[in-house]
Parts: C-alpha cells; sequence; structure tokens
C-alpha cells in the first residue's frame, strides 16, 4: 500500500486558500489541510502521515491521517526519521517542495512530489469554489441574459 508523507506547513504555502487563514490561524490552516486531504485520499486507499512542525495545542483528530507533530525538533526531521524507519521506503510518496527532503527521499529510493504537483493533483477541486464554477457558467449564458434583461 502506498503511504503519503507529507510536509504540512509546506503544503499550505503552496494553497492560497489555507496559506492566508495561516497567517492568522495556525490551528485552523492544519485542520482545514487534514480534512482536505482526507476528502481528497480517501479515495486512493493510502496511507496518509502528516507531519507540522511544533506542538499539537488542539489535537486533529481524522481516523484515516496520522498527524505528526515535531515537538522540539523539525518536521523535516521526522519525516527524515520515518522514512529511514521504513521497512520498504519504495511505498513512499514523499510530498515537499523542499529541496533538502527531496534529494533525502530520493536517495532512500522514495517517490518524491512537489507541494504544488500534489496540489493541482489532489486538492484542486477544494480551491476552486463551485460557485465561480456557476457564476461562470451563467456569465457565458446568453439565453439567461436575455431572460432576465442583462443584455
Amino acid at each position: 500500500m502506498k503511504h503519503y508523507i507529507i510536509d504540512g506547513n509546506n503544503l499550505i504555502g503552496k494553497i492560497k486558500k489555507l496559506s492566508k487563514i495561516h497567517v492568522k490561524d495556525k490551528i485552523r490552516s492544519r485542520e482545514q489541510l487534514a480534512f482536505i486531504i482526507e476528502r481528497s485520499i480517501k479515495l486512493k486507499k493510502a496511507e496518509v502521515s502528516l507531519h507540522f512542525d511544533g506542538f499539537a495545542d488542539l489535537p486533529i483528530n481524522i481516523p484515516h491521517i496520522k498527524i505528526i507533530y515535531s515537538e522540539n525538533s523539525s518536521a523535516d526531521t521526522k519525516i527524515k526519521q520515518q522514512i529511514e524507519k521504513s521497512k520498504n521506503p519504495r511505498n513512499l510518496i514523499v510530498v515537499t517542495s523542499d529541496n533538502n527532503l527531496q534529494q533525502f527521499g530520493k536517495v532512500c529510493g522514495c517517490t518524491v512530489m512537489k507541494s504544488e504537483d500534489f496540489s493541482s493533483q489532489f486538492l484542486e477541486e477544494d480551491e476552486k469554489p463551485e460557485e465561480e464554477g456557476r457564476i461562470k457558467s451563467i456569465d457565458d449564458d446568453e439565453e439567461f441574459k436575455k431572460l432576465f434583461g442583462l443584455k
């Protein structure tokens, strides 16, 4: 089974919506990221370890994701330790845009995916609210415009 090891803060920085929230409320941005990942990865039937720097202020309880806080070290160090402890690093997919972690993952035989690629591949629908699509379709609908006297 594939196992995603995700550099959480790095991924948050690549998602505009979460990046804005993170400036004001780290806990909320982390929680939202975990929920988004759970919805997206659940269909892939993969395991997920989501790493964050620091301590767990308020634990995020999501059944399909293991959330790891670095506590007194860095998330990068915890990610490296998890990779080193793995019995089969070929099943690991390390999600980060941190060059050091990418190189470490490659050397250990992991698949490496940049955070922005992961975001666009798995989390795209959360970046584009459904309402925007509906509004655009209405803007493009000439019949709707005629019906409501907008043209």
